[in-house]
């Protein structure tokens, strides 16, 4: 009985997905990406020290009280990511910037979405500031087949590029979970490090698809650049107009709505748009024989907007100038959805 209930449970949860345009039907699926910025436990338990000032006695006091409001302000932004075709939230959220997996299972039974039963994938980074990417995952519209872990080599420990797996819609999709180096010392400067990031991810897909020639590849991550940067227009060759993609090329929907001045964090008065979601041609309507791309949005919902001074509209972070703002991050969430013909 208990598993004829969760069959019932888990059509409704299909279903109630299915949309219709004219005389087709379509299922969409959410695929988000957050920079979860500094999700800490309060336990330091780096070996090198590297987590010290997010613990009690550390710089920012970073205690049990400051963890859990944490934990249940980034659950709530991730509960705003529904829409009318995608009700049940996105099928996929890659997150950066977060200390170990425990913080993650934390995250996915906060009250706010714990009734989606969203799955963790994380794996441990040799990072120097001890921060990692993660997947999570909704298993009524995404089924997990494996999970592959990247080293980055620039010549100092930083974050592995995840590369998940699985199916969606019936088609197998990968997504490559990133968090790019930073721009410490100059953008121009540290720029290499970051085309050696975008490399590493071309290579991955080209990997994949020797494999696989039909299978869908999204690149998504904080890249510590902009669409118009080397490392994601040169490198990587994403292209800003979606003709000019081939099946294997990429296509970078964010370059548009950075001209329109829309970004995802502000720096100096000015918005940057880092956190991308980059999809292959084959996802593209000019290719795609299953899942194809739709439209993607910036979740920059009102109650994750500053309202003070100068900060006013940029994303409410957790602190600010050593003060704790109970806030949620210094990145707003982004989003892309797909779509299946039924």
């Amino acid at each position: 009985m208990k598993r004829f209930c969760l069959f019932i449970l888990a059509c409704v949860a299909v279903s109630s997905a299915i949309f219709a345009q004219g005389n087709r039907q379509y299922q969409s699926f959410g695929v988000a990406f957050y920079n979860l910025e500094n999700l800490f436990d309060t336990i330091p338990n780096n070996p090198l020290g590297r987590d010290l000032e997010f613990t009690p006695d550390g710089k920012n006091q970073w205690g049990s009280k400051k963890y859990w409001n944490k934990i249940n302000n980034l659950a709530t932004a991730i509960a705003h990511m529904t829409t009318q075709t995608t009700p049940m939230g996105p099928a996929v959220i890659g997150v950066s910037e977060i200390e170990n997996k425990s913080v993650l299972d934390d995250l996915v039974k906060a009250a706010p979405i714990k009734k989606w039963m969203l799955q963790v994938v994380h794996h441990d980074s040799p990072d120097r500031r001890g921060v990692d990417v993660g997947l999570l995952y909704n298993p009524r519209f995404f089924r997990l087949i494996n999970v592959t872990n990247h080293r980055l080599d620039i010549g100092y420990p930083t974050r592995d590029q995840m590369c998940v797996v699985g199916m969606m819609g019936g088609d197998t999709v990968a997504v490559i979970v990133n968090h790019w180096p930073s721009r410490l010392g100059g953008q121009e400067q540290s720029s290499p490090s970051r085309e050696a990031a975008a490399a590493l991810s071309k290579h991955i897909a080209d990997s994949l698809w020797q494999v696989n020639p039909n299978m869908g590849v999204i690149i998504m991550g904080d890249l510590n650049d902009d669409p118009q940067d080397k490392s994601c227009a040169k490198v990587l060759d994403a292209k800003k107009n979606a003709k000019d993609v081939a099946p294997h090329g990429f296509y970078n929907p964010w370059w548009k709505m950075l001209d329109d001045g829309i970004g995802t964090l502000a720096y100096k008065g000015s918005w940057n748009l880092f956190d991308q979601i980059i999809i292959s041609g084959n996802l593209l309507k000019e290719h795609a024989k299953g899942l194809r791309y739709w439209k993607c949005q910036v979740n920059n919902f009102d109650f994750l907007k500053d309202t003070e001074g100068s900060r006013q509209g940029y994303p409410l972070r957790t602190h600010s100038g050593g003060v704790w703002l109970n806030g949620y991050s210094d990145h707003f969430p982004t989003e892309i959805f797909l779509l299946k013909e039924k």
